[in-house]
């Protein structure tokens, strides 16, 4: 199943995705983090509204990745987490974090990313590491509006940065509870 994941994003990365500068997106979203620390002021804001933005985003990339490629529904957390490392990461941000740290009841797992891409070309101020920046804190968001499309609400959390001095950036997700389908009023 891993392979098929790992296919799925390669493809999708070479033929299915329009590509930006990666220096342009980079920039531009440290601009947009800079911008929020002088509007917020708060770390923990600044990190509420990258959460809130990546959601936003999250919830539109889970339709993307299934109407770009051609993968099935995943029949567990451990499927879902594999396509979400090997197909989403890859699809959008051309790197793949592996999964680990799975806790002892298949409902906890780390994303483990040796290299982050929003890092390129940043360094926080000490000022900002003490008060609790995750500079790329989206990735949370992203991570949990995609699962909840797929009807898994789930709560997401960076436990390590290499922008803290930490060796890789982790990225940590709790399946809280399986969503029911809801059908929209007027639909059934």
């Amino acid at each position: 199943m891993a392979k098929q994941y790992k296919a799925a994003g390669e493809e999708a990365w070479k033929n299915n995705v329009e590509k930006v500068n990666a220096e342009l997106f980079i920039f531009t979203y440290g601009s947009l983090v800079v911008q929020l620390m002088r509007d917020y002021e708060d770390c923990a804001a600044v990190n509420a509204q990258l959460d809130k933005m990546g959601y936003n985003i999250g919830v539109r990339l889970a339709d993307d990745i299934l109407a770009r490629t051609s993968l099935e529904r995943c029949a567990d957390l451990h499927a879902t987490a594999e396509a979400v490392a090997k197909v989403g990461f890859k699809m959008f941000l051309n790197v793949v974090p592996a999964v680990v740290g799975w806790s002892a009841d298949s409902r906890e797992f780390s994303l483990q990313l040796d290299d982050n891409p929003l890092n390129d070309f940043c360094e926080l101020p000490p000022r900002a590491v003490q008060d609790g920046l995750w500079y790329s804190n989206v990735l949370c968001g992203v991570v949990r509006g995609a699962l909840e499309m797929l009807h898994m609400q789930t709560e997401v959390w960076f436990v390590r940065d290499v922008l803290r001095g930490d060796d890789a950036s982790e990225i940590r997700v709790r399946l809280v509870r399986m969503l029911d389908e809801e059908v929209p009023a007027g639909d059934d």
